[in-house]
């Protein structure tokens, strides 16, 4: 009888029924709530405040600990007045970078300083230099070394990438958009090894892998600035944001970095090793075009006039042949997000290296020692 009353209600009386049950309800669930919560320890309501506190106070002092060794880079290049005939330098960009020696060795992207003619770096103080020095390009990466004539600089803490995980916490440090010197922002590793193509402000690409992805807040300006974790130890170098997305940043994790600022350190230039081989990293796409026999690994290929293996190069004197397809080396499996040059980017020239490679679908080895790459 009474469901019968219920559904032959008017439309009026069904809201003033709703009003009274929602309220109804809702005093109730009010009322409980209450109840747990007075039921709840103290202790557990405090613990919880505690970890706010503590979380707030590390991010302060990750802060504290790595801005002295931050600093901006503005890059200028000369324009011609075509009036007057007078050239000027205009500035035309802004990065950030990371101290690395005393001595004032800046690490930043090779795309801050791409294009500019002359460059000055601000310290966190908000010192000036003048007309630093570009000390030296990576071809295989966006990395590139900065000098400013300076003493008793704070370099910064260098952590292992290696060891980080997916979700845990970090802080990036840079001058957004050329204009905030010292920004802060935090977030999480989101992601690892994601391979993006970075496109630059000149129209320039190019191809990146093996990159943390963080919703940090990374804008631009913040390129070639640290991503750090929370005890304030820089795990990777800042280096381009998805334009078409929020809160989805890129950074070069710092291991990949390591071989090439030691031999910057050591040399004054960028000593890197290679094996010799051009070759195609293979997906499912690439190996059902092409009939291979793995999906996986990177086929060794030549076109045209570029050979596949260099004559006399490491590769060449252990017996790797066009067609061959590597499929490990130092049993790291080579894919689209750990390329060849990713994993032989960490060695150094003469270290020995064990590759595994397919050959008329027959798995072989090969034991390979690296050697310097030749200076473009």
């Amino acid at each position: 009888m009474n469901s019968k009353k219920i559904k032959g209600l008017n439309s009026q009386n069904q809201l003033i029924v709703t009003i009274i049950l929602a309220f109804i309800f809702g005093l109730l669930g009010s009322l409980l709530g209450t109840f747990l919560l007075r039921k709840m320890p103290a202790t557990t309501i405090q613990q919880s405040k505690q970890v706010v506190i503590d979380q707030q106070t590390a991010v302060a002092n990750v802060a504290k600990k790595v801005s002295p060794s931050v600093v901006s880079i503005v890059s200028s290049s000369s324009t011609v007045d075509p009036y007057t005939g007078q050239a000027s330098m205009m500035k035309d960009g802004a990065g950030t970078g990371i101290i690395m020696t005393k001595e004032g060795l800046i690490m930043t992207n090779k795309h801050v300083v791409e294009g500019g003619q002359s460059f000055n770096v601000y310290t966190y103080d908000n010192t000036e230099y003048k007309n630093a020095k570009v000390v030296a390009t990576d071809p295989n990466n966006d990395i590139a070394f900065l000098k400013i004539e300076a003493r008793n600089l704070a370099p910064a803490e260098l952590g292992d990438s290696d060891k980080v995980e997916v979700g845990q916490s970090v802080v990036a440090i840079g001058n957004a958009l050329g204009q905030f010197q010292n920004t802060v922002t935090t977030g999480v590793i989101s992601g690892k090894s994601r391979p993006i193509t970075a496109n630059g402000s000149n129209g320039s690409s190019e191809a990146l892998t093996n990159l943390f992805q963080t919703d940090a807040a990374i804008n631009p300006g913040n390129s070639g600035g640290p991503l750090v974790d929370i005890e304030g130890r820089v795990i990777g170098i800042n280096t381009a944001v998805a334009g078409n997305a929020e809160n989805i940043g890129f950074a070069i994790p710092i291991n990949d970095a390591k071989n090439v600022l030691n031999s910057v350190i050591k040399t004054g230039k960028i000593v890197r090793p290679y094996i010799g081989v051009r070759y195609i990293t293979l997906n499912e796409e690439i190996a059902k075009a092409n009939e291979l026999s793995s999906s996986t690994g990177a086929l060794v290929y030549g076109s045209g006039n570029q050979l596949a293996v260099l004559p006399g190069s490491p590769a060449a004197k252990a017996g790797i042949q066009q067609g061959d397809i590597i499929l490990k080396i130092d049993g790291n499996e080579i894919t689209e997000s750990n390329p060849i040059s990713s994993v032989i980017g960490k060695k150094k020239p003469g270290d020995k290296v064990e590759i595994i490679y397919l050959r008329d679908g027959k798995q072989s080895k090969a034991t390979v020692t690296l050697a310097e790459a030749p200076s473009n």
